[in-house]
């Protein structure tokens, strides 16, 4: 019905349009579309449309002429598939688009690969229309290729790297870069290259907004706070009217006794450089080889949150979706997580790493809900935390729909699908993911009706 009686009669005011892979052939052939200027297609295959994008197909002829405002999100791949058809695609498409403004190129999961989209196209990936992008990248050195002039009208750059590791390519990395005006940077996966990537801020004169979320590894050094945060980066950009950040640091300092500043410390750092309102909780028990300490403006902006320690205090995070909890040293107690879920909620995702056995496993008078929770991780927990969270009478979970755990953790706690106590966490329960295969027993299905 849709593509006989009501595209022929609106085709013509459509400016908008949004596909996925198997709509593309049929909806995009039936009619033209003269006012089309917003194209998405969405969880498609890079070979796919790679060969939408070859020939004189009503594709090519959209993109060369008429999109102004792309949006590609690709599926999973594997890192031998992406290093196969990512760069081709993305080169492809810059050389095609004409009109091209406003361009997102990201993948819905990705694989660790380590490989560059600008590696094998370097040249071809330029784009003098181009305003904004929004990008999914493996690499530092793809980043630093956005920024090195091949997008000269380029003012708005939102991208998410895999890992930040030395360079691989020689670019130039003195270049002012004045006409960007809006960062937002993310990295959420451990670097130990945060110096690499500082003297790019200073090339930003002109920035007015600026948007970081990074886990930074440190060796034989001290937390990143305010102080630092200013000297290093906020003073070059002049024109900043908006700083929103995440940053967790990690020191390790095995071989040095370097005292850590307390949390008061970090929160003073700020005030005296007459930050906006800033939350923070460090570990601050320098005998510790690993500490935490994690820093964000408020009120906090992004959907996750992530390197959650016992220093943790608080607060109320309506945006957050994804919670990760970890700590080296001392356990979580059931107050703890009580403190997350109030804390958080309209969590979705929680990872807990942690294989510190709870010093205090007296039941609880009160359970804990977490009512919107439907992915939880307890590969890297202690059987203790997987009791905490699937006995009934420690925790609710009525959306859980998503569990990754230790085969051998599950058998134990649910007395070999026996517990009756752990059933009721169970009945939404679509996917289980263990370290290894296992022959389902007989009353397996029976334990997890969904599956």
């Amino acid at each position: 019905r849709l593509c006989t009686s009501i595209l022929p009669r609106i085709h013509h005011q459509i400016n908008k349009l949004t596909l996925g892979q198997l709509s593309i052939e049929r909806l995009l052939h039936i009619v033209d579309y003269p006012q089309l200027y917003s194209l998405s297609l969405v969880f498609c295959q890079p070979e796919i449309i790679l060969n939408y994008l070859i020939g004189d197909t009503i594709l090519v002829r959209l993109v060369n002429k008429q999109i102004t405002h792309f949006n590609l999100k690709t599926e999973f791949r594997t890192t031998e598939l992406f290093d196969r058809y990512e760069p081709t695609l993305f080169a492809l498409i810059l050389s095609l688009a004409k009109c091209l403004t406003d361009f997102t190129f990201v993948q819905c999961l990705r694989d660790a690969s380590t490989n560059s989209l600008f590696t094998l196209f370097s040249t071809n990936c330029v784009s003098s229309t181009l305003t904004k992008l929004k990008i999914d990248v493996n690499t530092f050195d793809d980043c630093l290729y956005i920024l090195d002039g091949r997008f000269d009208c380029l003012s708005t750059l939102i991208i998410d790297i895999e890992k930040i590791r030395p360079l691989l390519s020689i670019i130039d990395t003195t270049k002012k870069i004045s006409k960007l005006k809006y960062l937002s940077l993310t990295s959420i996966s451990a670097t130990s290259y945060y110096h690499e990537f500082v003297p790019l801020f200073r090339r930003m004169s002109n920035l007015e907004e600026l948007t970081l979320f990074l886990f930074v590894k440190r060796i034989n050094s001290t937390y990143i706070d305010g102080i630092h945060l200013n000297d290093e980066i906020l003073v070059r950009m002049p024109r900043l009217n908006k700083f929103t950040f995440s940053i967790t640091t990690l020191v390790c300092n095995r071989r040095s006794h370097i005292i850590l500043p307390s949390n008061d410390d970090i929160q003073r750092s700020f005030i005296e450089r007459r930050y906006q309102q800033i939350g923070s909780y460090a570990d601050d028990n320098t005998m510790k080889i690993r500490a935490r300490c994690h820093i964000y403006s408020l009120p906090y902006q992004f959907h996750m949150f992530h390197n959650v320690t016992n220093s943790f205090n608080g607060g109320i995070f309506n945006k957050v979706r994804s919670v990760i909890v970890t700590d080296d040293i001392c356990p979580f107690e059931h107050e703890f997580f009580q403190i997350i879920s109030q804390s958080f909620p309209f969590l979705q995702t929680l990872s807990i790493q942690n294989d510190e056995p709870q010093k205090s496993k007296k039941n609880s008078i009160t359970f804990i809900t977490f009512s919107h929770l439907a992915v939880l991780n307890l590969e890297l927990a202690h059987i203790d935390y997987v009791e905490q969270f699937l006995f009934e009478r420690k925790a609710r979970l009525p959306c859980l729909s998503h569990l990754t755990i230790q085969y051998e953790s599950l058998v134990t706690i649910t007395n070999n699908f026996t517990n009756d106590a752990t059933r009721y966490n169970f009945t939404q329960l679509k996917t289980l993911v263990t370290e290894k295969s296992f022959v389902r027993p007989e009353n397996f299905h029976s334990y997890f009706p969904q599956l």
